[in-house]
């Protein structure tokens, strides 16, 4: 592993530890400089192909999902761990769950569902991209929903 600091390419591993269920995060030091810095070791598994909703196909796209959910969570008070957290459980339930191609759909519903449990105005806003809002009554009506699950 190429040091970042001063491009030595031998270093020593400080710690380990899975950060998820594909993910091993390493803490590492330079022989050279001694500054340490952190890797991460991801398992490669096969592409998901994504059907989009015009029938195009696209590989599975990690920073894709993770962009959109980061632009729902905007000025939220969502941490960059909990956005990374959902990011790796859609890979995560999409890589255990299917095997070649996913519908986009699907994705979009994990995002939601993890969205809701964490904040309901990323969730909104998520899912009124996601779902295509066509006016403020199905706006409404999705607020509706949330509050009648909540038992408001």
């Amino acid at each position: 592993m190429q040091c970042p600091f001063c491009g030595f390419r031998e270093s020593k591993v400080v710690d380990s530890r899975h950060t998820d269920q594909n993910t091993i995060r390493r803490r590492r030091e330079c022989e050279e400089c001694k500054k340490r810095f952190t890797t991460y070791e991801k398992i490669e598994t096969t592409p998901i192909m994504v059907i989009k909703k015009d029938d195009t196909r696209e590989v599975f796209d990690r920073d894709k999902v993770k962009r959109g959910i980061m632009k729902a969570c905007e000025k939220r008070p969502v941490s960059v761990e909990d956005i990374e957290k959902i990011v790796s459980k859609v890979e995560y339930e999409i890589n255990r769950k299917y095997t070649g191609e996913v519908e986009s759909n699907v994705i979009g519903e994990i995002v939601m569902d993890s969205l809701k449990d964490l904040d309901e105005v990323a969730y909104i806003r998520f899912a009124s991209v996601y779902r295509q809002f066509k006016d403020i009554n199905t706006f409404v009506n999705e607020l509706k929903n949330i509050l009648t699950e909540k038992g408001e």
